[in-house]
């Protein structure tokens, strides 16, 4: 599966990573940003589009996002991961999840016999009741 391609001396994103439909049901999920500064804007911000496609070269390829080719999605693997961070900070993640999953089940599309539950990521507390 070609990731992209090379156009003259600028990488084509292939549409493997966001496609239009997918970007057109996330994009109005994420957070407005706020104005740049007037007097001291710093960097222009990385586009919205090119953190996921990092986020998503990440999950899957399943390299570090060091490793992640700026060149290919359009922002370094460091950008993707910040930006993830900030949406997860501002809730975005759970609803493009939500929505997904609304429009699987209502194409009945979603089959929920063979579903599993991972807690992993959930922290073990100790029992300190000593029972």
């Amino acid at each position: 599966m070609a990731v992209g391609c090379r156009v003259g001396r600028t990488w084509r994103v292939s549409a493997d990573l966001v496609p239009d439909d997918l970007w057109e049901r996330i994009a109005p999920l994420l957070p407005v940003r706020p104005p740049r500064r007037h007097r001291y804007p710093g960097r222009l911000p990385a586009d919205d589009r090119a953190a996921l496609r990092g986020i998503v070269y990440v999950l899957r390829k399943g390299v570090s996002w060091r490793d992640v080719p700026a060149e290919l999605v359009g922002c370094s693997g460091v950008t993707a991961w910040r930006r993830l961070r900030d949406w997860t900070e501002a809730g975005v993640r759970p609803r493009p999840h939500e929505v997904l999953l609304a429009e699987l089940r209502k194409e009945g599309l979603l089959e929920m016999d063979d579903a599993a539950i991972d807690g992993s990521h959930v922290r073990a507390l100790k029992d300190i009741s000593g029972g």
